[in-house]
């Protein structure tokens, strides 16, 4: 059982126009509310391709209400803390006639330092009750900044697989923690990091950096853009099947369920890389978030390119094996 940590939940109203004008009243044809925080998105979608999940985060206020029964609607497993503060809640404008979707982010939940300890207290059992565990998702507060470092200590001590894919403040010290998995956009990386990672050189770099800090496997994704990996020292160049982008958000979830996948399955590495990768592709090319099943990705898996960059792995054994 796969289990996912998001410490930042959203929910989203989505709001649906044929188009709109800045300046003047805008009247929707349509609204939706739906689950969302990057955690909760692995969730959804690792329930598309059939692999058993639960979502752990915190609820509080009327729009942790409104995310418990979205979450209920999308027959999401979850456990949560409950919060004071209000859930962070953002609107979703989209325009049908232009395919442009425009997110505007409300305010983050401030969690306190006893909802942290209840959450970090919870965490230790969940953890020893599953196989691979995933942290997603940016920090709300400074008072929740040592969770996903918590929880991946936690995760090694119990011999578990840890996957990260955060950003922000916490980056760093998630990494000191050592994960088995980091998986980042190129963005993110730059941004919280104060970085330059541009280059195909910069980005080798970085993953050689993140394997001489005991990290296992490393994915750094870039949207349509080449993607870079490594498996312990050695590297690899993923060029993603092209398609028509409606909305991109959550694409880096998919891609992200779709490493657990691989690691909950025992797939080999090419494999699972490609399945990750087509996940992510599809997700981006249509309006609904992390609802990707494997027959939609079937014509596309093979489309993906997987390169060794530098030296070869001399495959003899690929059973996974990355505890």
């Amino acid at each position: 059982m796969i289990l996912t940590v998001t410490i930042n939940p959203l929910l989203e109203h989505r709001l649906f126009f044929e188009q709109t004008e800045p300046g003047k009243p805008n009247r929707s044809l349509n609204e939706k509310f739906c689950a969302g925080g990057k955690g909760i998105n692995v969730s959804r979608q690792l329930n598309m391709i059939g692999i058993k999940n639960s979502a752990f985060t915190f609820l509080g206020g009327n729009n942790g209400k409104s995310l418990r029964h979205c979450l209920s609607d999308d027959k999401i497993d979850f456990s949560v803390v409950s919060a004071k503060s209000e859930t962070r809640i953002a609107e979703v404008i989209i325009e049908e006639k232009h395919k442009r979707v425009s997110t505007f982010f409300g305010l983050n939940s401030q969690i306190t330092d006893q909802e942290s300890a209840e959450f970090k207290s919870k965490l230790e059992k969940m953890i020893q009750n599953c196989s691979i565990v995933v942290f997603a998702g940016s920090s709300p507060c400074k008072e929740t900044d040592d969770i996903f470092p918590f929880g991946i200590e936690l995760a090694n001590k119990h011999d578990k697989i840890s996957i990260l894919d955060t950003y922000g403040a916490h980056l760093n010290n998630c990494i000191d923690a050592e994960p088995t998995v980091i998986h980042n956009n190129i963005e993110e990386i730059r941004e919280s990091l104060a970085i330059s990672i541009d280059t195909e050189n910069e980005k080798l770099d970085f993953l050689r950096m993140l394997y001489s800090r005991n990290i296992k496997m490393a994915f750094l994704t870039d949207g349509s853009n080449p993607a870079y990996a490594s498996k312990f020292d050695f590297h690899y160049k993923i060029v993603p099947p092209q398609v028509d982008v409606y909305d991109a958000t959550g694409s880096g979830d998919a891609f992200t369920a779709g490493i657990a996948y691989g690691l909950e399955e025992a797939i080999v590495f090419d494999e699972f890389v490609k399945i990750a990768s087509a996940l992510g592709a599809v997700n981006a090319s249509q309006l609904k978030t992390c609802e990707v099943s494997l027959d939609m990705i079937e014509d596309l898996v093979d489309k993906v390119e997987v390169t060794p960059v530098g030296k070869k792995m001399k495959i003899i054994d690929d059973s996974p094996n990355y505890k």
